[in-house]
């Protein structure tokens, strides 16, 4: 049974105007990140105060209905030198209830990239009364558990005994947290707060922090696997985000595929009709997205260039082997790939 306890608060960028030194507290939980696309920018600024101050903290990411094991990713990467140091937590609610198993492949990832469990923050009514798709045994086993239940929307201070009625948590026996308030209110900050009770020391919550199985180097690089012209096409619909967000993303592959985004908004028409018939911006839709509003103008000069192709004699030099097969015949015969190989087709 745990005697020990401390009082603290949890905060998002809806408490952007905190200043945390002006305020008493044992710890702090801040929110990091949400989905595959938010980072909270008032994060780091909250947690490199409370290091300095030397005191207890934690981050967490805001889950969504997007796929969970790319959130962990995107959480890790925003995140990654967090880890070890504060507690990671899931903050699992209403708009990211996908599943037990969703949340678990989450969780299991952020353990296979850090060898940290993170705890598991969710409502009361979550673990008591599960949805069908919600099973928490699996995840009870190892990663302990932050619970939200609140007695009412009074104001109040900080609790040293907040109402936390019985009937149990579901598959944990006990929870290591107990967020008692989201009208919380405290000397130094005028606004309301998100006030927790942990049922642990400075001592405990290292431990969460840094387990014994931490890893000091990811096991696994998270960078995008696939070619520059794939992953340049994805980022042209958006899915590794912009600025610094593309960068964590894309890691080592950033300067590889910025470059050849930038080489399709810069370079001229000619210039990339020559790339496209050298493979480098690939085909179909991966070209198309590409080169974005100058796909017409540039495919028009490959067309004439095409054209201009002795495609009979490339055909026969397909067939002496001189261009490979599958993927390697595709890149390297480029847009003249489908116009080839309907001819080497005919001559065999």
């Amino acid at each position: 049974m745990m005697h020990m306890s401390m009082r603290g608060f949890d905060i998002s960028d809806w408490q952007k105007d905190i200043d945390i030194n002006a305020v008493d507290y044992d710890f702090v939980i801040c929110k990091a990140t949400q989905g595959t696309s938010y980072v909270n920018g008032y994060c780091d600024i909250n947690i490199q105060k409370a290091k300095q101050a030397g005191k207890p903290w934690g981050f967490y990411h805001f889950m969504c209905d997007c796929d969970p094991v790319e959130q962990a990713d995107y959480f890790y990467a925003n995140c990654k030198n967090y880890f070890g140091e504060g507690i990671p937590i899931l903050d699992y609610e209403d708009g990211g209830r996908i599943g037990s198993d969703g949340a678990k492949r989450f969780l299991d990832r952020i353990y296979e990239l850090t060898g940290v469990r993170c705890l598991f923050y969710t409502y009361r009514n979550v673990v008591q009364s599960p949805h069908d798709d919600e099973d928490w045994g699996a995840i009870a086993q190892n990663h302990a558990l932050w619970v939200a239940q609140c007695a009412n929307d009074n104001v109040t201070g900080y609790q040293d005994s907040p109402w936390l009625p019985s009937g149990g948590f579901g598959a944990w026996k006990t929870c290591v947290m107990h967020q008692y308030t989201s009208h919380g209110r405290i000397d130094g900050y005028g606004g309301n707060l998100d006030l927790d009770i942990a049922f642990m020391d400075a001592a405990a919550w290292a431990r969460y922090a840094k387990p014994s199985t931490c890893n000091a180097q990811p096991v696994e690089s998270i960078e995008p696997s696939g070619s520059a012209a794939d992953i340049a096409a994805d980022v042209m619909r958006g899915k590794y985000g912009d600025g610094e967000e593309r960068k964590a993303k894309l890691g080592a592959r950033f300067e590889e595929v910025q470059n050849l985004i930038n080489r399709a908004a810069i370079a001229s028409a000619d210039e990339l009709a020559s790339d496209v018939l050298n493979g480098l911006f690939g085909n179909g839709e991966t070209r198309r997205a590409i080169l974005g509003n100058r796909y017409d103008e540039v495919q028009a000069v490959v067309n004439g260039k095409a054209n201009a192709v002795d495609i009979d004699a490339l055909a026969r030099a397909v067939i002496r082997g001189e261009y490979g097969d599958g993927e390697e015949r595709k890149a390297k015969l480029g847009a003249n790939y489908d116009a080839v190989q309907k001819r080497v087709n005919e001559l065999i």
